[in-house]
C-alpha cells in the first residue's frame, strides 16, 4: 500500500510512524523547574548523536498546545538527566508517562528515589542502572504551534553507572555496559514494549585503502 502523509490525520501519521520505527530506546528524563519542582518522564524519540563531544538528543512534542513539563524545565534551566529505562523499572516508566498536572511529583508517584546529581541541579533516579547528567547544547524548534516539537541536544557532563551492569574483567579506565546485564526496555507502537531479545554479532567489513 501507498500512503500520502497529507491524507492522514496528524494522530494517525504519528501512530503509523512509531509502529515502523521500532524498537526505540527510552530516555527516562528527570528535570527541575526554575522554581525547584522535580519532574520525571519517559521519551522514546531518543538517540546518541556524537562521541566528541558526548551528545545525545531527545524529542519532546507539545501537548494540546502547551510545552510539556520536561521541555519547559529544560528551556528554563538548560539541564536534565537521562536515566536508564530497564525491565525492573518498566512499571514506573509507564506510570510516569501519564499526562499528570504540572505540580505532580513523579518520583513520589512511581515510588522512585531522587538522588543529588554531581554537575547539574535535577536529581537522578537512585534505582536506575545508569544516569547521564546533561547540559543543553542546543534546542532546535521543529514544526509550528500548536503541534510543535523541541529537539533537545544535550552534552553528557557526568556518567553514573552501576557496577553490576558493566562488562566483567575490563580495564576500569575503559568501562563498557553489558546489554544482557542492563536489560533495557524499548518502545514499539501502540501500548507495546519490548525486551532485549536474541543478540547476534556481525563484524564490520574491513576495507583496504590504497
Amino acid at each position: 500500500m501507498e500512503f500520502d502523509p497529507a491524507g492522514l490525520s496528524a494522530a494517525h501519521r504519528y501512530r503509523l510512524l512509531i509502529s515502523m520505527i521500532v524498537p526505540r530506546p527510552i530516555a527516562f528524563v528527570s528535570t527541575r523547574s526554575a522554581g525547584g519542582h522535580a519532574n520525571l518522564a519517559p521519551f522514546s524519540f531518543f538517540m546518541g548523536v556524537s562521541g566528541v563531544p558526548p551528545l545525545l538528543a531527545l524529542s519532546v512534542s507539545t501537548r494540546r498546545g502547551e510545552a510539556k513539563d520536561t521541555a519547559r524545565n529544560i528551556l528554563e534551566t538548560r539541564e536534565f538527566v537521562v536515566n536508564a529505562a530497564t525491565e525492573d523499572l518498566a512499571e514506573a516508566v509507564n506510570q510516569a508517562s501519564g499526562d499528570w498536572p504540572f505540580d505532580t511529583d513523579e518520583f513520589a508517584l512511581t515510588g522512585l528515589t531522587p538522588l543529588p546529581s554531581v554537575k547539574v541541579a535535577p536529581p537522578r533516579v537512585a534505582e536506575a542502572a545508569f544516569s547521564l547528567e546533561c547540559r543543553t547544547h542546543q534546542v532546535v524548534p521543529l514544526g509550528a504551534a500548536p503541534t510543535d516539537t523541541h529537539l533537545v541536544i544535550g552534552e553528557v557532563v557526568w556518567f553514573h553507572v552501576r557496577e553490576d551492569v558493566l562488562e566483567p574483567g575490563l580495564d576500569p579506565t575503559a568501562p563498557l555496559v553489558d546489554a544482557t546485564r542492563l536489560k533495557p526496555i524499548a518502545r514499539l507502537g501502540k501500548n507495546l514494549y519490548a525486551q532485549l531479545g536474541e543478540i547476534f554479532a556481525l563484524d564490520r567489513p574491513r576495507v583496504e585503502r590504497p
